[in-house]
């Protein structure tokens, strides 16, 4: 693959398969630059759908998703559709409300949700093509030649330069990549499933703050809520499945959520938790790592197909969209675009996806911990001294482009520097404490003085 279709004579044919967020993005990148991009998508077209099925966990767009955005002239567009969240709400068993920003003044994620925002994206360029109702079939890793079912049953063959799998976790370009040697994959289930519930508006208005990630840590499980522009939150429940299972009753719903989350029952609705929390089961979350992300110069992953993660961090949408801006950094810089991808991004998807499951643990216990939020005020204060020197984790994966394991890196080193200097400090205290106290006749027992250097 090559940088621009401008060098040869015919157009070249990009097909994006997976019309999600990271696809229709994609299909934009590669729009921008002349290629004939189209886009083949297994669902319906949902402006057109009766009911959209599919999850609807809310997505949060930070600086990484933004900058994506913004190279192909969307970010005003889609941003003046999100809700602006400036911190964490942390709520207490006993209906205490403690905040925690997210970063310095300013700093804030943007929620956003995913239904037609993809759309928005792919109709931005003329020379972008929709197919709905396109099921991948099979394709060949060495012409190219893709082939879909539609609903009817016919099939449809469709030849293309470079195909680019954007179709989720259990993607189907993917499944070409593991019939070949040398190709690592994993998925890792989690032991915790999510469940879905609404808490309605009250008198036309937000039930709760709106600018916030409202979070109710119970250590072992969770519950968040996050805002949507119609008034609602979208409150999601994660738990393990074992704890799911045991609750069977609607009277054991209210007995749950008594003990709980006693100060969500007036705002959802007594009668509404009893209904839906059998709507549907607890549903199961992956974590999915792969590499290479390539095979020859006919196709590459991106987005979950690559690297799906648990939905911890909220840097799932960012992490594809930062996928679709370093695709097109590399194409400006090297000819072998696709090999350098791979070897650039894998580290980085990687490291987000463990960074995601640390978080689970952060969000439901570590977060009550007061230690944790000393932490917190410490690391926050030496980056306000220090901006360049210390940068809190969250900061680097949040609000910068910092690599993700990059990031990590760092961090750990910070971690360490900060422990050993808090030994410092613990052990000079000591050190004058010692001197300072009363000895035989107030005099300092010099053998300690002599042989106590650090």
């Amino acid at each position: 693959m090559e940088g621009s279709p401008e060098r040869h004579s015919k157009k070249k044919v990009v097909a994006v398969v997976g019309g999600g967020l990271v696809g229709a993005l994609n299909a934009c990148f590669f729009a921008k630059r002349g290629f004939d991009v189209e886009v083949f998508e297994t669902r319906e077209d949902i402006r057109q759908a009766k009911i959209v099925k599919g999850r609807s966990i809310n997505l949060a767009l930070s600086h990484r998703g933004r900058q994506a955005l913004k190279h192909v002239g969307m970010e005003e567009k889609i941003v003046s559709q999100g809700i602006p969240m400036h911190a964490r709400m942390i709520h207490s068993l006993s209906g205490k409300q403690s905040p925690i920003p997210y970063g310095k003044k300013g700093q804030v994620n943007l929620i956003i949700l995913s239904q037609n925002t993809s759309l928005l994206f792919a109709e931005t360029y003329p020379n972008t093509k929709l197919n709905f109702d396109h099921k991948l079939q099979d394709w060949s890793a060495e012409t190219g030649l893709m082939t879909f079912v539609r609903p009817d049953g016919s099939t449809e063959e469709v030849e293309a330069d470079l195909i680019v799998g954007c179709d989720g976790a259990f993607s189907a370009i993917r499944k070409q990549f593991l019939r070949r040697s040398r190709f690592n994959y994993s998925q890792t289930y989690i032991p915790h499933g999510y469940m879905e519930l609404t808490m309605p508006p009250i008198n036309e208005e937000f039930a709760m703050k709106p600018n916030y990630l409202h979070i109710w840590p119970r250590n072992t499980f969770m519950m968040i809520a996050l805002p949507n522009m119609d008034k609602t939150f979208t409150c999601t429940l994660f738990m393990p499945f074992e704890e799911f299972e045991k609750i069977t009753t609607g009277d054991e719903v209210i007995e749950f959520f008594q003990k709980y989350f006693p100060d969500t029952i007036p705002l959802i609705g007594a009668d509404a938790l009893r209904r839906d929390y059998f709507r549907l089961p607890a549903q199961a979350m992956v974590s999915v790592k792969c590499s290479p992300y390539h095979i020859g110069d006919k196709c590459v992953l991106m987005g979950d197909a690559a690297h799906a993660v648990v939905p911890f961090y909220g840097q799932g949408m960012n992490a594809g969209f930062e996928d679709c801006i370093v695709f097109d950094e590399i194409m400006d810089r090297f000819n072998a675009v696709l090999p350098e991808y791979t070897r650039v991004r894998v580290p980085d998807d990687h490291a987000i996806a463990d960074l995601a499951m640390y978080n689970y643990i952060e969000m439901r216990a570590h977060v009550n911990s007061k230690w944790f939020l000393f932490r917190k005020h410490v690391d926050n204060f030496l980056h306000f001294l220090m901006p360049r020197a210390v940068i809190p984790l969250y900061t680097m994966v949040t609000f910068t482009r910092t690599r993700y394991h990059e990031a990590v890196e760092r961090w750990h080193w910070q971690d360490k520097v900060i422990h050993f200097e808090k030994i410092i400090v613990i052990w000079d205290s000591f050190e004058v404490v010692t001197l300072s106290s009363p000895r035989t006749n107030g005099v300092c027992d010099s053998h300690w003085v002599n042989n106590s250097s650090f």
